[in-house]
């Protein structure tokens, strides 16, 4: 990962300048894992799939249309497809392979896996209270109704943190105020989210980066990094680090024959519904084939699915702009879409809905 301090260095320098209840049980055997360290990734082709090519073509324009700079498939661990576009995030060169974006949102699913693994370690249990860690007054709330939120909820979206305060970004005690006990209410509030990183480093005494290097990194070949912006810390990497950390979430966190998260209880509860106020979420990750879904911004539920097109059994990681890292255990499949904000106002939710839409045009699934 050092070797990315300074290309980040940079990029720091240019930004300042401008249906299922339960997740199925995967066929996984022949999963194949990309060796380490190593550009080499095996491919298989839509042709030995028996994809629908020009349905692909279809799903490739629309892509191209909405701005999109990296897009893969991979098929049991193996690149299917593989297609980028534009500029990179600097404007400096074409968009390739070894190209760096940002996860946005999507970095949320790499967290819950993190607070599994220090869960795992024992350094946390997420029933704690998050005050034991970052310290009491970490909020304005009153200590009563602060001493109720625990990791589990920073986890769930359910701190009962007031969302309508100015920045939902702002991480300071004074942006944090009360609005209903914890447990009771689902919203989509990053800076409850964000607190999160710095739970985990004071419970394992080393910084984010280090631990997510130590953790998931090393044994998987990702080589991407946290970056402070503002008051958010968001992941940046290649689409196929991208691609590698699905696939660990495809293999339930087992790399190869390395077992990063042995505790699939946590496993489970990450990839299944949480709580009973969004059905579509788990810890910090997105869950398809329910009956209904509360949206980042909303406060009701709406009756849809994340993704109707596709496999019920898909679980994702969603992030602003249209980050998607999408897993589909059912059909051994991971989807990666990296880019800026869709054309024509399209917002990122309904891009996750019409790419589907065309990968089930171009795949068969079972």
């Amino acid at each position: 990962m050092k070797r990315l301090l300074f290309v980040f260095a940079l990029l720091i320098t240019v930004s300042c300048g401008k249906n299922s209840d339960d997740t199925p049980e995967a066929e996984n055997s022949d999963l194949y894992f990309p060796p380490i360290p190593s550009t080499t990734w095996e491919t298989t082709t839509p042709a030995e799939q028996g994809w629908d090519e020009a349905a692909l073509d279809e799903l490739y324009t629309y892509l191209e249309d909405e701005n999109t700079r990296a897009f893969i498939i991979l098929q049991n661990g193996k690149i299917a497809v593989e297609k980028y576009w534009g500029s990179t995030i600097t404007n400096s060169g074409d968009f390739d392979a070894s190209s760096i974006w940002y996860w946005a949102s999507a970095g949320k699913t790499l967290t819950a896996f993190l607070c599994g693994i220090a869960q795992q370690k024992g350094l946390l249990d997420i029933d704690d209270k998050t005050s034991d860690y970052l310290g009491e007054g970490w909020t304005s709330a009153s200590q009563e109704k602060e001493d109720l939120i625990t990791i589990r909820h920073q986890l769930t979206m359910t701190t009962g943190l007031d969302y309508e305060v100015d920045n939902l970004d702002c991480t300071d005690p004074a942006c944090l105020l009360y609005k209903a006990d914890a447990g009771t209410q689902w919203f989509y509030h990053n800076a409850a989210y964000t607190l999160i990183e710095q739970v985990v480093s004071a419970a394992a005494g080393i910084s984010y980066n280090a631990f997510t290097d130590n953790e998931v990194e090393a044994a998987t070949g990702m080589n991407g990094i946290w970056l402070q912006t503002g008051d958010n810390n968001v992941y940046y990497s290649t689409a196929r680090d991208a691609a590698r950390f699905g696939l660990l979430l495809l293999n339930k966190g087992t790399w190869d024959q390395t077992t990063l998260l042995s505790d699939q209880g946590y496993f489970s509860e990450m990839t299944n519904t949480s709580q009973d106020l969004n059905l579509s979420y788990g810890y910090l990750t997105w869950l398809n084939g329910k009956s209904s879904v509360i949206l980042p911004g909303l406060t009701i539920p709406i009756s849809t699915s994340i993704a109707p097109a596709a496999p019920a059994d898909l679980f994702a990681a969603l992030g602003k702009n249209g980050q998607f890292i999408d897993v589909v255990p059912s059909q051994n499949l991971v989807v990666i879409r990296m880019g800026e904000a869709p054309n024509d106002a399209l917002v990122p939710v309904q891009l996750h809905f019409g790419m589907w839409e065309k990968i089930a045009a171009a795949i068969s699934f079972d």
